[in-house]
């Protein structure tokens, strides 16, 4: 058996935990440390990682991969979520398995189900999924511009999720064991590629 680390700070939900997975793909979550903030992910991440692994009785040392969110989310966070995990790869000589942060939130939902988190802008990032399978997006829009039709629940940020006419799912943010679910396991790990969707707010300055 496995232990991996999962990571995601590309919502407002700064997680880290640890999943053991076994040769036949179930899964166990071993602990998990969830704070919410939109910003302070740079503090909030090493710290839900040691407290992780200290409630999991596990050292770095032992980690057989690391999953991580690569968004799509807000620049600065997900950033720190995306260089932490590839620095503790390369450290730990362990494979870094990016997946998208909406298909977390989406994973092992029934019926289709549309998945929204904050963009800021007065904007959502938004991704549609059928039976927890993905059948549209990533893409941000303002809420005005998604279309709801065919879909028969919303999850993801409870502060979006009012602003559309469907009932809404309690799945707010991703799960350690649902990052690691969604990983395709037979395959190598992907390029580790943030999904901003945008470019960032800063620019270069003018001359």
């Amino acid at each position: 058996m496995s232990v991996i680390l999962a990571l995601d700070t590309a919502t407002p939900a700064i997680t880290a935990g640890l999943v053991r997975r076994a040769p036949d793909g179930s899964v166990q979550t071993l602990s998990e440390r969830i704070t919410m903030g939109a910003k302070g992910h740079a503090e909030a991440l090493t710290p839900n990682i040691a407290a992780a692994c200290a409630e999991a009785g596990v050292t770095v040392g032992e980690l057989g991969a690391i999953v991580v969110g690569c968004g799509p989310g807000p620049f600065t966070g997900l950033r720190v979520g995306m260089a932490t995990a590839s620095a503790m790869g390369l450290a730990l000589d362990v494979p870094v398995y990016p997946v998208c942060t909406l298909d977390a939130i989406g994973y092992d939902t029934t019926g289709s189900v549309l998945v929204v988190t904050d963009a800021r802008r007065r904007e959502v990032y938004w991704a549609g999924y059928r039976d927890g399978a993905r059948i549209g997006g990533p893409a941000v829009d303002a809420p005005a511009d998604v279309s709801v039709s065919g879909y028969s629940h919303v999850a993801g940020s409870p502060d979006h999720t009012t602003l559309f006419d469907l009932p809404a799912l309690d799945r707010q943010y991703p799960s350690p064991s649902r990052l690691v679910r969604v990983v395709d396991w037979d395959q190598p790990p992907g390029t580790l590629t943030p999904l901003y969707l945008r470019r960032p707010d800063a620019k270069e300055p003018r001359r």
